[in-house]
């Protein structure tokens, strides 16, 4: 039995699972919400949590505790110039998990795991209409 061991081992060892968290956490203070299971979306929520509070406090200390977790310069940055402010007056919680469905191949639960000032982009195009009112008319030699 399993009394009182916590975590998940999600089918992998110990490194790959390690890799795994850092890069979903990467993932979200990149993108602002991904796609995943449920179960990594748990796992992940609290690492990634800390990352921004790591953020929010700012100073070199900080950065380089989120940089040696995240290994990418890039995405801290963006935690440490982007992200981590806009929480500034947030005590927790800058995470949530929406559930979305069961996947297709295997029905396994698919979830958000976005951040909760997550605002999706407008990806909506208006169709092109033909407008007969601006064309110029062509008159042909026939019709005149």
């Amino acid at each position: 039995m399993r009394h009182r061991r916590s975590g998940r081992k999600l089918g992998r060892d110990a490194s790959h699972r390690k890799a795994l968290y850092a890069n979903l956490a990467s993932a979200l203070i990149e993108h602002g919400r991904i796609k995943t299971t449920a179960a990594k979306a748990k796992e992940v929520k609290p690492i990634a949590e800390q990352m921004i509070t790591l953020g929010r406090r700012g100073g070199v200390h900080a950065r380089r505790q989120a940089l040696a977790y995240l290994r990418s310069q890039d995405v801290v940055y963006k935690l440490f110039s982007d992200v981590g402010p806009r929480f500034v007056d947030r005590n927790g919680g800058y995470s949530r998990i929406v559930r979305i469905g069961p996947r297709q191949g295997d029905a396994a639960e698919m979830v958000y795991l976005e951040l909760v000032d997550y605002m999706p982009e407008a990806t909506f195009e208006p169709r092109q209409r033909a407008r007969r009112e601006e064309e110029p008319e062509t008159v042909s030699a026939a019709d005149a």
